[in-house]
């Protein structure tokens, strides 16, 4: 990077909740926010949104007779943008761009046009416009009359980094002075589910519990073991939500953190997960991020790490081999919050930058951190995707 770049808005919607102060109070209580729901094969493990964001969301579609053949991955995205575009006090200006990424894009709307067509023989009007990955971004930039460029994609995992990726690029291009990046994913539907249950990854739910009967949830201990190395199963959970953020070039006064550094690199696909035993598409992301600075200097990693005995196990060892006189606080949040894929990325951004503000570190069930820092200065944000498409950010205040 040849010059800092602010985030002077982030937010996002999830299971912890629709605010910083929410998501906060969430990361610091020692529960998970996973919950079993039926499924046409059969229960699964999952983290939605709470109800009350449900009527949140629902009233978008209330607002205007088009949102209403929108899928849920779109309206998250609508939500979550509104919110960072009102913190950023950049409602005056249509000058910035939109670059929203989801992996799995319009999923339940579009497995629903595909049922109806194969029960009547045709589609619906809207079955492609409205499940087009290009939708998404395009909503976002049409409902808050932006007027820069906008660009969805898909990187899978990894696709909200990439998203950041791409924002600063335009921004230290020249060609742009603002930009609104993120991404969102709502693929909780049987088929989605399934389809991870065939690859063997996901979490069981042979050990589950019955909670307080006050409480009126299923719940286990921990589904999701998301950086527990000794686990004997893979555990990965899916999520819900969406995460933006607001970037702008140069330091700002009233920026939340500022990107220090980025990396990214592939490796070639070789099986399922396409990540070496060792990460090194890991290894070479956080290289490419630390740049000039020294491996020391980095005071926690919010890992990637989505549950799965390899996909932990090797980037654990990336990490070991990069910062191997010094390893930084490890930590996660898809054992709260599960894996909510295209949106993953951003969201442990966030879980960087409220460690960053609040001076807390925030860690996991299963390991204990040699060290945990006094002072947290920058912190180093991984995500992957299928494809070994790996992305490494530090931020800092």
């Amino acid at each position: 990077m040849n010059q800092i770049i602010s985030i002077t808005a982030l937010t996002t919607i999830s299971a912890l909740g629709t605010s910083p102060e929410a998501v906060w109070n969430a990361y610091k209580k020692e529960r998970h926010f996973l919950t079993v729901k039926p499924f046409e094969n059969k229960d699964a493990w999952v983290s939605e949104i709470s109800a009350a964001a449900r009527i949140e969301i629902a009233s978008l579609q209330a607002e205007e007779t088009k949102y209403k053949s929108l899928d849920q991955s779109v309206l998250y995205a609508l939500y979550a943008s509104r919110k960072a575009l009102e913190i950023s006090k950049w409602g005056g200006t249509a000058d910035f761009g939109v670059n929203i990424g989801s992996s799995r894009g319009a999923t339940a709307l579009f497995e629903q046009h595909y049922k109806t067509f194969l029960e009547a023989g045709k589609a619906a009007t809207l079955a492609s416009p409205t499940t087009t990955l290009g939708n998404i971004s395009s909503w976002v930039a049409h409902d808050l009359k932006s007027k820069g460029p906008t660009i969805s994609h898909s990187i899978t995992c990894s696709t909200a980094l990439h998203a950041l990726l791409n924002g600063i690029a335009w921004l230290q291009s020249g060609m742009c002075d603002k930009f609104l990046v993120g991404g969102c994913e709502a693929p909780l539907t049987s088929f989605t589910i399934a389809q991870m249950q065939a690859l063997k990854i996901y979490a069981e739910l042979e050990s589950r519990v019955e909670a307080n009967k006050n409480d009126k949830t299923i719940e286990e201990e921990y589904p999701c073991r998301a950086m527990d190395l000794g686990k004997k199963r893979n555990t990965m959970v899916l999520g819900e939500g969406a995460a933006m953020a607001c970037l702008e070039l140069g330091r700002k006064k009233h920026s939340l953190a500022v990107i220090e550094g980025v990396g990214y690199a592939t490796e070639p696909l070789t099986h399922n997960i396409s990540i070496s035993t060792d990460a090194q598409c890991f290894q070479d992301s956080m290289k490419m991020a630390l740049g000039v600075l020294e491996p020391d200097e980095i005071d926690v990693i919010v890992m990637h790490a989505p549950g799965t005995i390899k996909g932990d196990l090797a980037e654990n060892r990336a990490i070991e081999k990069v910062f191997a006189n010094k390893t930084p606080a490890l930590t996660t949040n898809k054992w709260k919050l599960g894996h909510t894929f295209g949106a993953s990325g951003m969201l442990s951004l966030e879980l960087g930058v409220l460690m960053l503000q609040h001076q807390e570190f925030i860690g996991v069930p299963f390991i204990s951190n040699a060290e945990i820092p006094q002072k947290i200065n920058k912190v180093l944000i991984n995500a992957v995707g299928f494809g070994g498409n790996a992305v490494s950010v530090i931020v800092s205040i």
